[in-house]
């Protein structure tokens, strides 16, 4: 399924993407290695051992990514132009390895482009949730969407 066009999308039109999924310790672990973040309440076991935790946190950022990543076929699978900020980020619960992610999608505002006649602005705001229903994390995402494009009928000739 294609994502939408501007036209398409409404102020407080909410999307409940079917897509789930099930984070793994690899997913956590090869995310840091290629972020470069050796923060220990990610990647040691025996060190989140002490923490109120008791083990490994998922690296936000990669939550972040997941949470939005879920909701783009349904809303901007190539009709994106640029995603243009992402505000108002929480992680109100942390997410752990074998969590499952899922992610809604309500259209907080659009305005035209100023600058580009062919694409439009709209605001997302984006909330993610595990298994049990609780919110893991939540942002606003400013994106630049292209319009339907409209093309002339030409008439079609008969050459001999």
């Amino acid at each position: 399924m294609a994502g939408k066009y501007f036209e398409q999308f409404s102020v407080g039109q909410v999307f409940e993407h079917e897509i789930r999924r099930t984070v793994t310790k690899a997913d956590n672990t090869w995310f840091c290695a290629m972020t470069y973040n050796p923060a220990q309440i990610h990647i040691d076991d025996e060190y989140c051992r002490t923490t109120e935790f008791g083990k490994p946190l998922v690296n936000s950022i990669f939550t972040l990514g997941l949470v939005i990543g879920l909701t783009v076929q349904d809303t901007t699978f190539g009709t994106t132009v640029a995603n243009l900020g992402m505000t108002d980020v929480r992680f109100p619960r942390p997410v752990f390895a074998d969590d499952t992610i899922r992610s809604v999608t309500t259209v907080l505002e659009k305005r035209e482009s100023k600058s580009r006649p062919d694409q439009g602005i709209v605001t997302f705001q984006h909330q993610g949730f595990n298994q049990d229903g609780q919110v893991v994390a939540t942002c606003h995402r400013q994106a630049l969407i292209h319009k339907i494009e409209v093309k002339e009928q030409q008439p079609v000739t008969a050459t001999v």
